[in-house]
């Protein structure tokens, strides 16, 4: 079998396998057109350049699910949320799909749709990670928004602010509708969560980051010390004997380089910042797990293609793709 990378992945027993789900998803925000993403990625020759160029052998279905026998009727707020019954049931289905997958020891690769898909991809990798290796998951999320928002906390009730609240169970909802179906195996440690890139963080996350001592390096870190210090404390806080699941919001980049995206903030990381990022996290040998969110194509006359690419390329680095 071709190996994909000269790593040596630690978590993995089957490295040179991919499992990919294409979660087309747009539930966790207002803006459509985010669902059609992973058809965009796609399209855009994603999956061949990862079998083609890196190697892999993937597990994929060749389907993107957009789970509408999942989405419910009717779907009322609830503790101000928006659309929680139809997040719930898609992401208790994506958390299967994902822990299917990684239980055998292949890396997952999830293309999303909005980040509220996090709730499940991650919660299927930490189950797939406790059972299989007795371990904790470690999660590093880049993005412009913390996306911890207690229900009620939240400016805009929209969910994709709020999957680590639940991941770390700072938000609990005990309705089976309405995420109760995550149990203590899905969970993740806020000593294993390390934040890169924050720049847009709402008045209350700021303080649940403060209170629960979560390690986050914001765009003021990466101006003080460069992206390699960061990434370097951000590994370091984590530990060497973790497995690690990527979070990767493409709004974490400047809109420069990902302006096709829902929630776009000025000042964020280059696109070689980003793929730095992704390349460091491959050569630990401890990355179990991906997410790509948020690239919105329909927003075409502000940069989808540009988006698109930028995506691919943030993919590959992350699973072995190198410049030399």
């Amino acid at each position: 079998m071709t190996q994909p990378s000269t790593i040596t992945q630690r978590f993995l027993s089957k490295p040179g396998n991919l499992g990919v789900v294409a979660v087309g998803f747009n539930g966790g925000q207002c803006k459509l057109g985010v669902e059609a993403a992973p058809m965009a990625l796609v399209e855009a020759g994603l999956l061949d350049q990862l079998r083609d160029d890196l190697g892999y052998t993937l597990d994929y279905d060749d389907t993107v699910h957009y789970y509408e026998n999942q989405i419910p009727a009717e779907d009322p707020d609830h503790r101000g949320m928006k659309k929680p019954r139809a997040v719930s049931a898609v992401t208790e289905a994506l958390s299967t799909q994902v822990y299917e997958k990684a239980k055998q020891g292949q890396m997952v690769l999830t293309l999303g749709g909005d980040h509220s898909i996090a709730i499940g991809s991650i919660s299927g990798s930490a189950k797939a990670t406790r059972e299989r290796l007795g371990r904790e998951l470690a999660v590093i999320w880049v993005d412009a928004h913390a996306d911890i928002n207690i229900p009620e906390m939240s400016p805009s009730g929209n969910i994709h602010g709020m999957p680590m609240a639940f991941l770390t169970r700072l938000a609990r909802e005990e309705k089976k509708d309405i995420f109760g179906w995550l149990q203590d195996e899905h969970i993740v440690s806020t000593r294993k969560l390390v934040y890169i890139g924050l720049r847009d963080v709402d008045r209350g996350e700021k303080q649940i980051l403060r209170e629960h001592g979560i390690k986050a390096f914001s765009m003021h870190d990466i101006d003080r010390y460069g992206i390699g210090r960061v990434v370097e404390m951000a590994l370091a806080h984590i530990g060497n004997d973790t497995p690690i699941h990527l979070s990767f919001d493409v709004d974490a980049l400047d809109p420069q380089w990902a302006p096709s995206t829902g929630t776009p903030v000025r000042g964020g990381l280059t696109l070689r910042e980003g793929d730095f990022i992704c390349e460091c996290v491959h050569e630990t040998g401890n990355l179990v797990a991906m997410d790509l969110v948020e690239v919105n194509p329909s927003l075409e006359s502000v940069g989808a293609s540009e988006t698109i690419r930028t995506g691919c390329s943030l993919v590959r680095s992350a699973l072995g793709d190198t410049l030399l």
